[in-house]
This record gives structure tokens, C-alpha cells and sequence, in this order.
């Protein structure tokens, strides 16, 4: 048998032969747990390299000036299909491509697109689809920062908004719809669990209801979610009537409280009018960023599956505990509703809840101040457990009405479970518990 080497005897390199990652192995479709390994990335373009490079670059390099022109006339939308390679790294960039093409696996999307952060991913979806004088339907709560780029700041600029309860039926869908459609609704935006009370949002009734009330117009309002309490492995909305996923990639797809980063999933046409606005105002995420998800979405089932087993361990023992009050977990729901869609739209609980603690303010910080393992401090779906009080710290800008409506109290506190030794995070909330 020849030797490996044999063909360079000859003194010519041999040829370089891109590779197609495989989508399927005998009629077996993989998994995106594997497909995260090597999907997107061809070694024998950047030196036989396992891993991508960084690609550190502000700009790329045209093969002939013909190519340039036909690059630009897909970035400015002169040419329908959008651009084609590389051109400039505010538009794309080869890490953000692998990065792009391995977030849409796990949803089954046709496309998407990564950003700076999560909240440049959301104003960059509302400014693609809004325009003085629409109207824009929510659920609620919102993030808050999310409630304040809608009310405070598209505002200013004439954009209408109407909300209904997270937990809303398909009547309540029904009436807000209705009435928002004797103007242009531009969008519906839902988040699905809320922030911070993880109640859930009916998608598939919010379709259903966008469907009926919209049948005679020429375009329906897309549907888009925040989806970074769950998903992508507890919950995939596009399965379920949703148009557009939305993520904070900070969380469970970057995992190590590392980065900042966003991402918008979706069907190719919306997504080229999102891509186009991304292009303009520069919210992509850098390289470097890029790179880190590609190693950080290696590991997402590992991690959020550790995490999850420990939150259903840890929220256990809460439940029971006598300076508990309440527990705003998935895996405890008791309203008839809310286990509803959790059974139609969840395959899991996921590893975010809030604790509701006997007393107020005062209670709840002496909680939070006696935590040993975990950490006071915002954000969620890190490799370690967080706690903090929203009403104090990411919801203080939510005025005080619409907090109490919303169900986000001064007892509340929020809780992400990382993958730390479940019993040794249940010795730390029950001491911290003990301090009240």
C-alpha cells in the first residue's frame, strides 16, 4: 500500500480538496450536539487548521474588480440574494459566517445573523420593521431594556405599542390584535418564559390570532421571540408559529459569562431585510466574540442539560423550605393554562426561575447577601449560579405600577443555576435562607 506521502515525492503539493461536513451518515440525520463540531468550517481553507482561526481583518481582498462590483450589488440590494464573499467586516466576516451557520442548526432556520448583543439584535430587528406611525403588539413583561427601547425610545419616533399578558388566552390575543389592527402593525414581539416570572407566552395562539385578524391583508406581522431562557434545547418557537428567534447569545450559547453577543434566526427573506439594516448601522459582532460562541456552542447541550438537572434538584428542595413563599419555576407549574403550553411548546424546564421570599425588600437582600457559592449578579445561563433582585437592579427603570401589574415584587428574586455541585448550591440557599 502507498504511503501517505508518497504523491509529494514528486515535488508538487498535493491539492487541496475542500471537505462537506456531513448533514447525515446512512439515512441517519446527526444531531446539532455533533454538528457543532465541524459544520461551517472547511480545515483545508485555512492550513489544514482543526479550529477556525480568528480571522483579525477589516477588510478582504477582491479577485477582479467585476467581483467587487457584483459584491456591493448585493450589499446594497441592487442584486436580489444579497452579497456574495467577503467584503468589508462590518457586513461579514468568516467567523461570524461559521457562527451564523451553526446558530440556525439547531432551530432548523434558513438563515441568521450574529450581533454585538442581545439588545443590538433587538433594535436592529425593530428598526428593519418599523416606521412612524406603526404599531408594534407585545407581550408582558419584557426585558426591561427591551420595554424601554419600545415606550421610551421608539417613541420619540411615532411608533405606537400595544401589550397583552404574557399568559394571555387566545380571547385576550384576540381583542389586543384587533384593535391594534385598525393601524399598520409592523410586528408582534413576544418573550417567552418573561423576564423575570418565566410565564409563558401561548406562540401558537398568537399565530393563530395573527392568521384569523390579518387573513385579509396583504402582509401579516412577523412574529418574533426572545427565546434566552429556553432555548434552543427547551424550546424551538419556529416550530411553533413563530417567524423570527431572537436571542441574548450571552447567556446559554456563550455559557462562561465571558461575552456579549446577539442573534437573530429566521427564513431567509426576513432575515436579508434584518441583514440589510445590520450592514448599515455596524451591529455586527466582532471576530474574536464570533470565535468564542463557535467554542461555547461545542459544549451548549452538556452545559444547559447539567444545568437543568441541578435546578429541578435545587428548586426541590426550595419548594419546601419555609422562608419560601413562592417559586416561579417551569417544572412547578400549577396554573391550569401555563401547563398547557408548557406541555405544547417546552421540552424542558431550563435552569432561570424566581424565588419569592417570605417578606420584602429587606428579606430578599439579606437573602442575597448571604449567598456564599452564588454569585449577586446579573445575567443568566452561565457555567455559574447567579442571583439578583430585579425590581432593585434590572427592572428599577419599570415604573412602579407596571412592576406590581406584572408580578415583579420586592420579595422576588432571580435565580440561574449553573453547573456547580447541585448539593453543595442547596447547603448555600439554605443557609443564605437561614440569614432572613
Amino acid at each position: 500500500m502507498a504511503d501517505e506521502t508518497e504523491a509529494d515525492l514528486s515535488g508538487a503539493p498535493a491539492p487541496s480538496v475542500p471537505r462537506d461536513e456531513p448533514h447525515t451518515i446512512a439515512g441517519r440525520k446527526l444531531k446539532p450536539s455533533t454538528m457543532m463540531m465541524g459544520h461551517g468550517f472547511d480545515p483545508s481553507l485555512s492550513e489544514g487548521s482543526l479550529k477556525p482561526p480568528i480571522f483579525l481583518t477589516s477588510t478582504f481582498v477582491f479577485p477582479n474588480a467585476a467581483a467587487g462590483k457584483r459584491h456591493f450589488e448585493g450589499v446594497t440590494g441592487k442584486r436580489p440574494g444579497g452579497a456574495e464573499g467577503l467584503v468589508y467586516s462590518r457586513f461579514n466576516g468568516p467567523n461570524q459566517e461559521i457562527l451564523e451557520d451553526r446558530l440556525g442548526i439547531w432551530e432548523e432556520a434558513e438563515d441568521a445573523l450574529a450581533f454585538s448583543s442581545g439588545m443590538s439584535a433587538i433594535a436592529t430587528l425593530f428598526l428593519s420593521m418599523v416606521k412612524p406611525g406603526d404599531t408594534i403588539v407585545h407581550s408582558g413583561p419584557l426585558y426591561a431594556a427591551t420595554e424601554t427601547l419600545i415606550a421610551r425610545i421608539l417613541g420619540k419616533f411615532g411608533v405606537k405599542w400595544l401589550d397583552f399578558p404574557a399568559g394571555a388566552t387566545r380571547e385576550e390575543i384576540d381583542r389586543v390584535l384587533e384593535e391594534a389592527a385598525t393601524g399598520h402593525v409592523a410586528l408582534i414581539y413576544l418573550e417567552s418564559p418573561a423576564n423575570p416570572t418565566n410565564a409563558l407566552v401561548d406562540i401558537e395562539a398568537v399565530a393563530a390570532s395573527r392568521d384569523a385578524i390579518f387573513a385579509d391583508r396583504p402582509e401579516k406581522p412577523p412574529i418574533a421571540i426572545d427565546n434566552t431562557f429556553l432555548g434552543p434545547l427547551w424550546q424551538q418557537p419556529l416550530r411553533h408559529g413563530a417567524d423570527i428567534v431572537v436571542y441574548s447569545l450571552t447567556k446559554y450559547a456563550g455559557g462562561h459569562s465571558d461575552l456579549v453577543a446577539g442573534g437573530v434566526l429566521g427564513n431567509k427573506a426576513q432575515i436579508d431585510t434584518i441583514r440589510a439594516m445590520r450592514n448599515t448601522i455596524g451591529t455586527i459582532c466582532d471576530p474574536n466574540t464570533a470565535w468564542m460562541l463557535l467554542r461555547s456552542l461545542e459544549t451548549l447541550e452538556l452545559r444547559m442539560s447539567r444545568a437543568g438537572e441541578n435546578a429541578a434538584k435545587v428548586c426541590a428542595f426550595l419548594r419546601q423550605h419555609p422562608k419560601v413563599e413562592r417559586m416561579g419555576y417551569l417544572g412547578f407549574i400549577e396554573d391550569a393554562r401555563q401547563q398547557d403550553i408548557y406541555a405544547r411548546h417546552c421540552t424542558g424546564a431550563g435552569s432561570t426561575f424566581s424565588l419569592l421570599v417570605k417578606g420584602g425588600e429587606a428579606e430578599a437582600f439579606r437573602f442575597l447577601d448571604a449567598l456564599r457559592i452564588a454569585k449577586l449578579a446579573v445575567s443568566l445561563g452561565g457555567t455559574e449560579t447567579l442571583a439578583s433582585h430585579p425590581a432593585a437592579m434590572t427592572h428599577l427603570s419599570v415604573p412602579d405600577a407596571r412592576k406590581a401589574a406584572l408580578g415583579i415584587t420586592d420579595n422576588l428574586v432571580r435565580i440561574s443555576i449553573g453547573v456547580e455541585d447541585a448539593d453543595d448550591l442547596i447547603a448555600d440557599f439554605d443557609q443564605a435562607l437561614g440569614a432572613i
